[in-house]
């Protein structure tokens, strides 16, 4: 695969930063699609084989793979995410191309390891083979190219496929959005971009469409396992009502203010929630701090005293300030989850959607919590 410099596509951060992006699935899968279908009209595969991202890009991939017989070709490359922790990092995506009869148009098949939509919800059909509407676009589009450049009619069926699919998956929110049977071929750009963590935020607005598209009028967005269990024991919420948020509490905000539900719970520990009370949208660790001087503040609101209030201040973790708290009879806890509630509604600018929060400790207790009408 050629590297960042070669393809002309690193962003100004990264020229900063040093990191190293990487190429999505959809890439890697047009790519493929492209060398394969060469093949098959002027059986040659090129090697490396460059394709144009939708922003005009021009990476070259090598293969790791080819093979070809009469009206059939295969070419695979090994996804390079770069430096981002992507789960599909290594993956080897193959792409399949079968020459189809004129007018046949382009038909997409979901080989072994790429998932198949069985729920409504998602930007393609119940029954559609999980390749997202731009990378089929990329696939499309190249098909036509190779064909004008070759000779051929452009009526071919792409199979995709990714080795080992399935158990990747299984580290994804495939299996909870009703994606069956392997991975999604994902990318609106090509590139992935190191800790933009862009396929974790469109997993959480995928999360949304799929509850909205089943009735769901109750969502809840999780930090964690732990703190989902918690939202199913208080209000009983299926499945595919539970948003794995992680950090991004601001991605579950910002897309249910645009696709309205009647009610969002944000649960999650008291130490990130307290940083979502804070202001901040992203709870994690290296972009966001707990800030004792805000809980101090939060102390002094609910009663505690100078001595309190200097003691938060000087705790070691959120946890320790909690238990402080608790100890002289201030409800830390409580006075968190109503603040993340009131930034919540700040983000959510006045959209149709009922709040409530609960915060729980590492052994999964409800520490705080505020309903919907801010108590």
């Amino acid at each position: 695969m050629a590297d960042a410099e070669a393809a002309g596509g690193r962003t100004a951060q990264l020229r900063h930063t040093g990191m190293r992006h990487g190429w999505t699935t959809g890439a890697c899968a047009t790519a493929a699609t492209t060398a394969a279908y060469t093949a098959l009209l002027t059986g040659e595969f090129p090697d490396p084989v460059t394709i144009t991202l939708p922003k005009g890009q021009t990476p070259a991939f090598a293969l790791a793979a080819e093979e070809k017989s009469a009206g059939r070709a295969m070419a695979a490359i090994v996804k390079d995410a770069g430096d981002d922790p992507d789960v599909t990092h290594g993956a080897l995506i193959r792409a399949t191309v079968r020459i189809l009869p004129s007018g046949s148009g382009v038909v997409f098949r979901a080989g072994p390891g790429v998932g198949t939509v069985t729920r409504p919800g998602l930007p393609l059909d119940v029954g559609e083979p999980a390749i997202n509407p731009v990378p089929r676009q990329m696939m499309r589009d190249h098909v036509a190219e190779v064909a004008a450049r070759h000779g051929g009619t452009g009526d071919v069926e792409i199979e995709v496929s990714v080795d080992h699919g399935e158990e990747i998956a299984r580290s994804t929110w495939n299996p909870r959005l009703g994606i069956l049977g392997g991975i999604s071929i994902l990318g609106t750009t090509g590139i992935v971009v190191p800790y933009s963590c862009s396929a974790w935020i469109d997993s959480i607005r995928r999360g949304v469409d799929v509850a909205r598209a089943a009735g769901r009028r109750h969502v809840a967005g999780c930090t964690g396992s732990t703190s989902e269990k918690v939202a199913v024991a208080v209000h009983g919420l299926p499945e595919d009502a539970l948003l794995d948020m992680g950090d991004f509490a601001g991605a579950v905000l910002k897309y249910i203010r645009r696709h309205p539900v009647d009610r969002l719970t944000i649960a999650g520990g008291f130490a990130k929630l307290s940083k979502l009370a804070a202001g901040h949208l992203d709870l994690h660790s290296a972009r966001s701090q707990v800030d004792k001087a805000f809980l101090a503040s939060l102390a002094r609101r609910g009663g505690g005293d100078d001595g309190l209030a200097a003691a938060v201040t000087d705790a070691n973790t959120g946890l320790e300030a909690l238990r402080l708290c608790e100890a002289a009879g201030v409800p830390l806890g409580d006075l968190v989850a109503a603040t993340a509630r009131d930034e919540a509604l700040a983000v959510l600018r006045g959209a149709p959607v009922a709040v409530d929060v609960i915060c729980i400790d590492r052994a999964g207790v409800i520490v705080g919590r505020a309903d919907p009408r801010g108590r």
